[in-house]
C-alpha cells in the first residue's frame, strides 16, 4: 500500500473524513430543511443557484489573499467559516434575512474551501497513486456517511435544528486541525498557461455541476417527499446509499491506476446515466426511490475517482494548481447554477420532477466524451485531455 505512505495526503483524507461527517450529518439536510420550513421547491433550487453564483463572484479573493497568507491558511479559514453556515440555517423560517445570510455565508466558505482544497490535494498527491488516494478518500467519506445521516436525522427529530446544526459547526472546527501537520505549498506566479491548461477540466466540472442539479438537488427533494418528509427516515435512506459505496471506492481507484481508465469511464458514467433514469422513473414509487438512492452510493464510488483522477493529474501538471482549480471551480458553479435555475423554472412552470432529473443526462454525455479523450486506450501515462487543450 505505497499510496498510504504519503503522510500529507493521509492527513488531508483525515480532514476530509471529518468534513464528510458534517456534510453528511447536516449539509445533506439543507435542501429538505428549507422545504420543511415552507419554502417551495422552485425557490429552494433558486436559493442553491444564488449560493453557487455567490461562490463564483467571491472566488477571486482567493487569488488575492493566497500570496500573502498561503493556501493552507485559506483552506483552514474556508472550512471553519463554512461552519457558520449551519447555525444560520437553523434560524431560517421561510424567505427571510436568515436565508440570505445562509446563502452568503455558504458562498464565501465554499469559494475558499473547495478552490484551496482541490489545489492542495492535487499538489500533494502522487500521480502514480492518484486513483488509490482518491479511492481511499471516498471510501472514508462513505464510511462516515453511513453513521452521519442517521445521527443527523435523529438529532433534528429529537433536539431540533439548533442542536443538530450547532454540532455540525463544531465538527468543522475540528476538521481544520489536521492542517497543523501538513506542509505549505508554493504556487507559480504566471497564470496564463495554467488557465489554458484548465479549459478541458472546466468543461468537466461544468458538466458535473449540471449533473448535480438534477441528480442530487432535485432528487433530494423528491426522495424527502416520498418519505413523508421525515428527517430520521431520510437519514436512514442516505446512510444505506453510503454503505453501498464504501467498498467500491477503493476497488475502482486501483482499477484506474492499473491502466483501465476507459473501462472506468464506461462503468462510472454509464452507471450514472442508468441511475439517473431509474430516479426519474421512481418519483412516484417510494420503494423504487429507496433502491435508486442506494444505487447512488455505487455511482459515487465509480464516477468520482474516474472524474477526479483526470482533473487532479491535469492540475498537478499545470504551472499553477491553484489557478487551475480557480477556473475549474468556476466551471462547476456555472454549470450548477444554470442547472438549478433551469430546474427552478421547470418546476415553477409545472414540469414533473422526472423531467428535471433527466436534465442530468446532458451533463453525463459531455463528461463521458471528455473523460474518454483523457484516458488512453492502453496502459500509459494519460495525456489525452492535455492534448485536447
Amino acid at each position: 500500500m505505497a499510496y498510504l505512505r504519503n503522510r500529507a495526503v493521509n492527513l488531508l483524507n483525515l480532514h476530509y473524513g471529518l468534513h464528510a461527517l458534517a456534510l453528511n450529518g447536516a449539509g445533506v439536510f439543507f435542501a429538505v430543511f428549507l422545504l420543511k420550513e415552507g419554502i417551495s421547491a422552485p425557490l429552494v433550487f433558486a436559493a442553491i443557484a444564488l449560493m453557487l453564483a455567490g461562490r463564483f463572484v467571491t472566488r477571486p479573493l482567493v487569488l488575492v489573499l493566497a500570496p500573502r497568507f498561503g493556501v493552507r491558511a485559506l483552506l483552514a479559514f474556508g472550512v471553519i467559516f463554512n461552519g457558520l453556515f449551519y447555525p444560520l440555517l437553523a434560524e431560517v423560517k421561510g424567505l427571510d434575512f436568515w436565508l440570505l445570510a445562509v446563502c452568503v455565508t455558504g458562498a464565501i466558505g465554499d469559494a475558499f474551501y473547495w478552490t484551496c482544497y482541490h489545489a492542495y490535494f492535487a499538489a500533494l498527491g502522487d500521480e502514480e497513486h492518484r486513483g488509490h488516494q482518491i479511492g481511499a478518500r471516498e471510501a472514508l467519506a462513505s464510511l462516515v456517511g453511513i453513521a452521519a445521516p442517521l445521527i443527523g436525522g435523529w438529532a433534528l427529530t429529537e433536539f431540533g435544528p439548533r442542536v443538530a446544526f450547532g454540532a455540525a459547526a463544531l465538527v468543522h472546527v475540528l476538521a481544520a486541525l489536521p492542517f497543523l501537520g501538513t506542509p505549505e505549498v508554493k504556487f507559480a506566479d504566471d497564470p496564463a498557461q495554467s488557465y489554458r491548461a484548465a479549459l478541458p477540466s472546466v468543461l468537466l466540472f461544468a458538466a458535473d455541476g449540471w449533473i448535480a442539479a438534477g441528480y442530487l438537488f432535485v432528487w433530494q427533494i423528491v426522495l424527502f417527499r416520498q418519505l413523508n418528509e421525515s428527517y430520521s427516515v431520510f437519514g436512514g435512506v442516505v446512510a444505506l446509499s453510503a454503505l453501498a459505496g464504501a467498498v467500491g471506492s477503493l476497488l475502482l481507484g486501483r482499477h484506474i491506476d492499473a491502466g483501465h481508465g476507459r473501462r472506468a469511464v464506461w462503468l462510472g458514467v454509464g452507471s450514472l446515466a442508468v441511475v439517473t433514469v431509474l430516479r426519474a422513473l421512481s418519483t412516484d414509487i417510494p420503494a423504487m426511490a429507496v433502491i435508486a438512492n442506494a444505487l447512488g452510493g455505487l455511482v459515487g464510488c465509480l464516477y468520482i475517482p474516474t472524474l477526479m483522477t483526470a482533473v487532479y493529474n491535469q492540475a498537478k501538471q499545470s504551472p499553477c494548481t491553484l489557478r487551475f482549480h480557480f477556473v475549474t471551480e468556476g466551471g462547476w458553479d456555472a454549470g450548477g447554477a444554470l442547472g438549478c435555475l433551469t430546474a427552478a423554472l421547470l418546476t415553477w412552470a409545472g414540469a414533473p420532477f422526472a423531467a428535471t432529473i433527466l436534465m442530468s443526462l446532458f451533463g453525463a454525455a459531455l463528461s463521458a466524451v471528455l473523460l474518454w479523450r483523457y484516458y488512453p486506450a492502453a496502459k500509459a501515462p494519460p495525456d489525452g485531455l492535455k492534448a485536447a487543450a
